[in-house]
């Protein structure tokens, strides 16, 4: 059980790494919400998972009540993430922000 949290939970970090790196490296404001949409919500998933996992190590209703909040926890996430990005995306085009186009100069 322990090995596979703790690969749960080193997949979650490489998600969370590559999100970050996705955020800080793409040139503008709508393919950076890609990784923080996309990315984030499958670390939170993997990381969380992990947690519920370690939380069944021993076996009672206490920690399967638990485990069980913490799944609908992933749910929560799972919903809420991606509706949020499209909603900032849906903001910034309503705001008239340009998508980036190759050869164009970055501010």
């Amino acid at each position: 059980m322990d090995i596979i949290v703790t690969i749960l939970l080193a997949l979650g970090l490489v998600f969370f790494t590559g999100g970050t790196l996705g955020i800080l490296r793409f040139p503008d404001f709508y393919s950076r919400l890609h990784p923080a949409g996309k990315l984030d919500t499958m670390a939170s998933f993997l990381m969380l998972g992990a947690l519920a996992l370690f939380n069944l190590d021993h076996f009672t209703l206490a920690n399967l009540l638990t485990s069980i909040k913490i799944i609908l926890i992933v749910v929560f996430v799972s919903l809420a993430s991606p509706t949020a990005v499209h909603a900032i995306v849906d903001a910034g085009v309503r705001a008239g922000l340009a998508p980036w186009k190759k050869g164009a100069k970055r501010r």
